[in-house]
This record gives structure tokens, C-alpha cells and sequence, in this order.
């Protein structure tokens, strides 16, 4: 089992942790990560293993057996031996822009409350797709709705409950094709505004920003349709 680091601290990028196995593909499990796995849409950590006599660039990071994360090299390379003491550390820019781009999806998700049929995070332009047979009339009151939460710098926090009490509760899944993992005995949430100024609420893996104000600028980019009741709606941050 490899323990979740970056469940507990998103924002730090280094840390310290000993190798417990090798895959046969030549990937690496540590004891615990800050490495996020692929998985939610948002892309698997990037970055670089350092131990006594060597060290190499991480390509990607991915799920393996049951709780194992797995480290996977940017090209093949000499392994660190299981037992081995390595320093982690990660992209800080990447995981950055996801974070800032994962919180600002789940604006998106606010300010077009229909359900979630998929998404995709990247580190300058994200997409979520949304069941809804036309696109909003008005872009510019989407535009002006996701600057306005940005500018009300809501803090961003995170909570676990039980999977009965999300079963009970199932207006919070907001994606309509996939799923909360199960079997663990809880989910975690993730929670935009406090109080009264809570904005959202939903099942969530990802990392995010502490406050709103940390995303940005946002454009509202292209919107697609992918079938009768689908259509695809683009965010990037900053102007670009």
C-alpha cells in the first residue's frame, strides 16, 4: 500500500519514502507518494527520484495493484532496489496548474449546473462535457459567474464521509458515467465556500488550490457538441 501523500498536503513537493516494490513493466511503488496517480481526469504526477548513487526522471504516475501507487520513468533506466531510501520530489509547476485547473472545473460545474459526462485536466486548458442538448445562450454571464467566484477567493476544503452516507445523499455525484471508487468505507469531498457560501460539494480525488482566488484569470474557450445531448466546454487559464 502505498500511503497518499498529497491527500494530506497538495502543495508540498518534496518528501522522503523507501522503495517497497518493482513492477514488471519496470515501475516503481514507494511506501508513500506525493506522486498523484492518473485517475478523475487529471493527469498522474511528473517528476524525479534521487537516492544514494542515483537517480532518475519520473514520466508519469499511475494505479497499480489495490492501494500501490506506481512511479513510472521517462525512459528506461537503473531501478532503486526495494528497501531502498529515495527523496520524491515533483513537478511544482504541473502539479500546480492542475490544481489551479481541477478547482476551476468544479466552477465550471457550478456555473453550468447540468450533469457531468466526462473531463480531461491539463495544465494550460481543461474540458468537462456536459449533458445538455444545446450550449448556454449566454457566454459572457458563464464568464462573468466563474470570474466572480475566482474573485470571491472561496476557500477550498476537503472532508470525508461514508459510502452509506453518500448513498443516502446521491444528488452529490455530480458525474453521470463515472462513478466514486467503492469499497474502501468512505469518500472524500470536496467543499467550495463555507456556510452559506458554500458553492459545491462533491466526491473528489484531485488535488485543488486552498482558496478560489489561486486559480487566475479563466477564459471560457470552445464549445462542442459530441452527440445529440452532449456538448464539450473548454477552459483555459490566463489568456491563453
Amino acid at each position: 500500500m502505498s500511503v497518499p501523500l498529497y491527500l494530506e498536503d497538495a502543495y508540498r513537493v518534496e518528501a522522503g519514502g523507501v522503495v517497497t516494490a518493482l513492477t514488471e513493466e519496470g515501475g516503481i511503488v514507494l511506501d508513500r507518494t506525493l506522486f498523484y496517480p492518473r485517475a478523475g481526469g487529471q493527469p498522474g504526477d511528473s517528476g524525479r527520484l534521487d537516492w544514494a548513487g542515483g537517480s532518475l526522471a519520473i514520466g508519469t504516475t499511475v494505479k497499480g495493484q489495490g492501494d500501490d501507487i506506481v512511479l513510472v520513468p521517462a525512459e528506461p533506466s537503473r531501478l532503486p532496489a526495494p528497501g531502498t531510501p529515495v527523496t520524491q520530489r515533483i513537478d511544482r509547476a504541473r502539479r500546480r496548474a492542475h490544481m489551479r485547473m481541477h478547482t476551476a472545473l468544479h466552477l465550471l460545474s457550478v456555473v453550468i449546473p447540468r450533469p457531468v459526462t466526462g473531463g480531461q485536466i491539463g495544465a494550460d486548458k481543461s474540458r468537462l462535457d456536459f449533458d445538455m442538448d444545446a450550449p448556454p445562450k449566454d457566454r459572457e454571464a458563464v464568464q462573468a459567474a466563474l470570474d466572480d467566484l475566482v474573485a470571491r477567493d472561496l476557500p477550498v476544503t476537503a472532508e470525508w464521509i461514508t459510502e452509506t452516507a453518500l448513498a443516502a445523499a446521491p444528488q452529490l455525484v455530480k458525474t453521470l458515467r463515472v462513478k466514486p471508487p467503492r469499497g474502501a468505507g468512505r469518500i472524500r469531498l470536496v467543499r467550495i465556500g463555507e456556510g452559506e457560501a458554500m458553492v459545491d460539494l462533491q466526491p473528489c480525488g484531485g488535488t485543488h488550490v486552498a482558496r478560489t482566488g489561486e486559480i487566475g484569470a479563466l477564459r471560457l474557450g470552445k464549445i462542442e457538441k459530441k452527440g445529440r445531448e452532449n456538448r464539450r466546454v473548454y477552459l483555459h487559464l490566463g489568456n491563453g
